[in-house]
C-alpha cells in the first residue's frame, strides 16, 4: 500500500508540475500492471493533449493567413472603387466620368462576387446543415452545368468533350451539392485553363471487392504555367497560383468543392501532368 501510495503520489505531482515539458513523460519506480497502465494511460492522455493543442496552433495560424488573404481581397477592389469615384467627381469630361463609373462597378462586383463566395463557402463547410444524399445520375446534372455556361464557352470557341465510361451510372450524392462542385470545377477550368475541359467519368470498383465503389469524375484541361501550380494546395481557402488562379476569384471556389465532397462521403484531389491540370472527385456509387 506504502508503495502505491508513493507511486500514485509521484504521478499526481507530475501532473501538477508547471512548466513541464510537452515531451515529458511519466515514468514509476514500483512497475506492476496496474500502476504501469496507469502511467501508460497518462502518457497516452499527454500525447492527446499535445496533438491537439499542436493541431489548434495550425488552425489559429490558417486562419491568420486566411483573414490577412480576405483583407486584401476586400481592400484591393474596395480601394479601386473610391479612386475611381474620386476621379469622377474630379472629372469634367462626360466620357471619362462614364469610364469611371464603369470601371467602380466593375470592382463593386468582385466585392460582392467574394462575399458571394465566402457565403457559399461557409453552408459548405456548416456541419450543421446536413446535406440530403440519395441517388443522383450524375450526366443530367452535368449537362445542365454546361448549358448553364454556353455563353462563356462559345465566347472561347470550346466545345467540352465528355467522355463517360457508364452514362447511366448515379452516385449517393446532394443533388444541389453536385450541381455546385461540377458549376466549380467548370468554372475553375474556364477562368484558369488555355484550352476547352475534357470530363471523363469511370467507376472504380471497391477494394478487395467488397464495400462500396467509387464513381471518378476528372475535369481536365491545358493551363499556362502548370509549373506553378502546387496540387496539394489547390483546395485551401484563398489559395492561388499564377496559371490555376490567374487574373481576379476569390480562391474559395475548389475550396468549397473539397467541403462539399467531403460531406457526401467523398473525396477530391488535382494532378498536374505535362501542361494539363486535372481536378479529380470522387464519389460513392449509389445502391
Amino acid at each position: 500500500v506504502v508503495l502505491y501510495e508513493r507511486e500514485l503520489g509521484r504521478l499526481a505531482r507530475f501532473l501538477k508540475r508547471e512548466g513541464r515539458s510537452a515531451n515529458e513523460r511519466a515514468t514509476v519506480s514500483f512497475s506492476t500492471p496496474g500502476i504501469s497502465s496507469v502511467a501508460a494511460a497518462v502518457n497516452d492522455e499527454m500525447d492527446a493533449l499535445r496533438d491537439e493543442r499542436a493541431a489548434l496552433g495550425e488552425r489559429q495560424e490558417a486562419f491568420q493567413r486566411d483573414l490577412a488573404a480576405l483583407s486584401h481581397d476586400i481592400r484591393t477592389p474596395l480601394a479601386g472603387a473610391q479612386g475611381y469615384l474620386q476621379l469622377h467627381e474630379r472629372s469634367a469630361d462626360p466620357a471619362e466620368r462614364e469610364r469611371c463609373l464603369r470601371e467602380a462597378s466593375s470592382r463593386l462586383s468582385a466585392m460582392r462576387e467574394l462575399t458571394d463566395r465566402l457565403f457559399d463557402y461557409a453552408k459548405a463547410a456548416d456541419s450543421d446543415s446536413p446535406l440530403v444524399c440519395g441517388p443522383v445520375e450524375a450526366l443530367p446534372v452535368l449537362a445542365e452545368v454546361l448549358a448553364g455556361a454556353y455563353p462563356q464557352l462559345k465566347e472561347r470557341g470550346w466545345d467540352p468533350v465528355i467522355d463517360f465510361e457508364d452514362e447511366g451510372a448515379t452516385v449517393l450524392a446532394d443533388s444541389e451539392a453536385l450541381s455546385r462542385v461540377f458549376s466549380n470545377l467548370l468554372a475553375n477550368a474556364l477562368h484558369h485553363g488555355t484550352s476547352a475541359p475534357r470530363v471523363s467519368q469511370r467507376l472504380v470498383p471497391p477494394d478487395g471487392g467488397a464495400g462500396r465503389g467509387m464513381v471518378e469524375f476528372a475535369f481536365s484541361n491545358e493551363v499556362g504555367d502548370p509549373v506553378s501550380i502546387d496540387a496539394d494546395r489547390l483546395f485551401e481557402r484563398f489559395y492561388r497560383a499564377d496559371a490555376a488562379r490567374s487574373g481576379e476569384g476569390s480562391g474559395l471556389g475548389l475550396a468549397i468543392v473539397a467541403n462539399l465532397c467531403r460531406r457526401m462521403g467523398g473525396s477530391v484531389e488535382a494532378k498536374v501532368s505535362h501542361e494539363t491540370l486535372s481536378i479529380i472527385v470522387h464519389l460513392p456509387v449509389a445502391e
